[in-house]
């Protein structure tokens, strides 16, 4: 189980010596990653990411870790460590640098290039610095060694930070493809040493704990492309994450046997891969890259577009084709890949795009019809051999829902760990005497980001906001004699999103005349409470009538 948060108190003063762990993000969610290491006064941070909202999330850009605990703390904090780049892991380092921008940010060469992007579009200074797998980083406090892992992004590394309490593994995202596209494979021996010398926690991504066996090699889906490329008779358009490096790669080589020119769409994909190929993660063919300008200059049979939008995304391009709103207009000779799996929420907004692409004609590949994807975390086979050969005394599973969470822990469990702890974000573990415990709560929810706006928005804002979407929006106005208890004039009933004649409401109007002149008669005189009279006169009207709970605004002016 997962202990709630009302089960727990503020969590005591922390001892000397006695090291803290406080998730602030990605313990409930898949996204917002974020957690923090306390020990003598002295805090380092571990990933800082975003979630992307919901459909109902109405109006929300961006949803960031919840920096309270950390207000009156931020000159305590020794340093940031990445594991890398996907934005649910880096995407919220703008925001808490506009707290404290001289906190050093160690991270990988790919993984601080996107960084450093994202601080420069927000206009956010930042000290970088580049560490290499092997490295060690000693802070004073904590002493973190970098070691890699393979995941679906170049440069991903996992943590082992040593304290005086003992040694913590942090997973980051990892799986244990043999085959990786670049060569470069999770680091088991390095995992095997720190597990002999002892590791006291071992902090594991659960995305896919609940996925019996092993996840496919990232070359294995090669076929498939290149059945699609041989077969497709017109454009072929392959959306992707614009961090995705590996998959990008392989849709250029098949491009590149294909004779066809590829061109890359979406802001942030052209960003990313022109860092990844400045860093030699990506290679294209002198040649091969054309602009966007220029794609109309090729026939359709020879030409490859490379877009955002492989999540439904509203804005991205592949929303907006899908939508008939991008210069980009889809034929049905057209050939549309989703290169991606389907992140937790985001089902509808995929298959809109997916019944939108369809009826415009395009032939839609994605995961349920083809194997066009290969996930970039470890399935439950993966986690039972870290297990085995790290041998940890405790277990914290990490990054996933709460069904992924309890699957890893049952995981854990099954090799033989002693102890395994699972929380949720804002819980508060403490390791002392070799022994991980919860020890009590922080505050801890969602921070909104709406345009400008951050932190403003709050659960009661959105509720109001899912209501005028969902169910519309009523006002109601009335003009009262208060000193001879009457209506003079109203009410005056006007509504957007619920109906479209306003003449739905005559037979309620004579309701709240009646209900109105009864509470004035019985000396009810203040306007709040007449107005709340009306509100549930209309609203147990309208739900009674037409089984709808629109949010209704009563306006009561005195005569």
């Amino acid at each position: 189980m997962i202990h709630s948060h009302s089960d727990l108190g503020t969590p005591p003063v922390l001892a000397p010596d006695v090291l803290r762990i406080i998730p602030l993000g990605g313990l409930g969610d898949v996204g917002r990653n974020m957690a923090i290491f306390e020990m003598n006064s002295k805090i380092i941070v571990v990933d800082c990411g975003v979630l992307f909202p919901a459909e109902s999330q109405p109006g929300i850009d961006l949803i960031l870790p919840d920096f309270t605990y950390l207000h009156d703390r931020w000159n305590d904090i020794e340093a940031i460590f990445l594991t890398h780049g996907h934005e649910d892991h880096i995407g919220a380092i703008p925001f808490l640098l506009k707290n404290r921008n001289d906190i050093p940010i160690y991270a990988t060469e790919l993984t601080l290039a996107f960084l450093q992007a994202k601080l420069t579009e927000h206009r956010v200074s930042g000290i970088l610095r580049t560490v290499q797998d092997n490295e060690r980083v000693d802070t004073g406090q904590f002493q973190v060694s970098f070691i890699a892992v393979n995941h679906s992004i170049p440069d991903a590394v996992a943590l082992a930070i040593t304290t005086k309490a003992g040694v913590v593994i942090h997973t980051g995202d990892f799986k244990m493809d043999q085959l990786p596209l670049d060569n470069r494979i999770t680091d088991l021996v390095t995992l095997a040493k720190l597990g002999e010398q002892g590791v006291d926690v071992l902090m594991a991504d659960s995305t896919n704990a609940e996925i019996p066996g092993f996840v496919p090699s990232e070359s294995d889906i090669l076929p498939t492309l290149e059945s699609v490329f041989v077969t497709a008779k017109g454009r072929i358009i392959v959306a992707s994450f614009a961090s995705h490096v590996h998959r990008i790669q392989q849709i250029i080589d098949v491009a590149v046997m294909n004779k066809r020119k590829i061109a890359f769409i979406g802001r942030s994909m052209v960003r990313n891969m022109a860092i990844a190929k400045e860093l030699g993660h990506l290679t294209i063919p002198d040649g091969v890259l054309v602009s966007n300008g220029d794609i109309d200059n090729f026939a359709d049979h020879q030409v490859v577009l490379i877009s955002t939008g492989s999540q439904g995304e509203p804005m991205s391009a592949l929303s907006r084709m899908a939508s008939k709103d991008h210069k980009i207009h889809i034929t049905e000779n057209d050939t549309v890949i989703l290169a991606s799996s389907l992140i937790p929420g985001n089902e509808n907004s995929v298959g809109r795009v997916i019944n939108g692409l369809s009826r415009l004609g395009a032939k839609v590949i994605h995961k349920g019809n083809a194997f066009v994807h290969v996930s970039g975390h470890a399935a439950s086979g993966e986690l039972l051999m870290l297990y085995n050969i790290v041998k940890p005394k405790n277990v914290l599973p990490v990054h996933g829902e709460p069904r992924h969470l309890l699957a890893n822990a049952n995981l854990a469990r099954r090799t033989g760990v002693p102890n395994v702890v699972v929380l949720e974000d804002g819980m508060v573990a403490d390791l002392e005497g070799g022994k991980l415990r919860v020890v009590g709560a922080v505050d801890c929810g969602y921070v909104y980001v709406d345009g400008a706006s951050v932190g403003d928005i709050s659960e009661v804002s959105l509720k109001d906001r899912k209501i005028l979407g969902d169910e519309g929006f009523i006002s109601c106005i009335v003009a009262l004699d208060l000193t001879n208890c009457k209506v003079v004039a109203g009410p005056e009933i006007h509504a957007r999103g619920f109906a479209e004649d306003d003449t739905v409401f005559k037979p309620v109007i004579p309701l709240i005349q009646d209900a109105l002149e009864r509470a004035l008669r019985d000396s009810v005189t203040d306007t709040q409470q007449l107005q709340q009279l009306m509100r549930r006169t209309l609203g147990k009207w309208v739900n009674e009538t037409h089984r709808r709970k629109p949010m209704i605004v009563p306006v009561v002016i005195e005569s």
